[in-house]
């Protein structure tokens, strides 16, 4: 599968979402009131434990997803002969020719 360089930068860009956001929201579980009972964690910060932890690893899949997407891309661009005029003359003449 081939992805386009816009999806490989969305991927990216989610992946470094991911790790802005979720770090920030797991300190606020942690500060709150709800998360621990006599000192011991409760179902609520269970919960949201949970749910922090699939997102960060969805968003790192998908960042790594990303980059290697466009890494792919750059690689691709790099390797691909760049179409001239001269090489469409070339292939045109090369068609056209008579075949014995």
């Amino acid at each position: 599968m081939v992805l386009t360089r816009r999806w490989a930068v969305f991927l990216t860009v989610v992946g470094v979402w991911s790790w802005v956001i979720w770090p920030r929201f797991a300190l606020a579980i942690v500060q709150d009131d709800h998360s621990f009972s006599g000192g011991a964690p409760t179902a609520f910060f269970w919960v949201h434990a949970f749910l922090i932890v699939t997102s960060l690893a969805f968003g790192t899949v998908l960042g790594v997803l990303g980059v290697r997407a466009w890494r792919a891309s750059l690689r691709a661009t790099r390797t691909s002969p760049r179409k001239t005029r001269q090489t469409e003359e070339f292939v045109a003449v090369e068609r056209s020719a008579p075949q014995d």
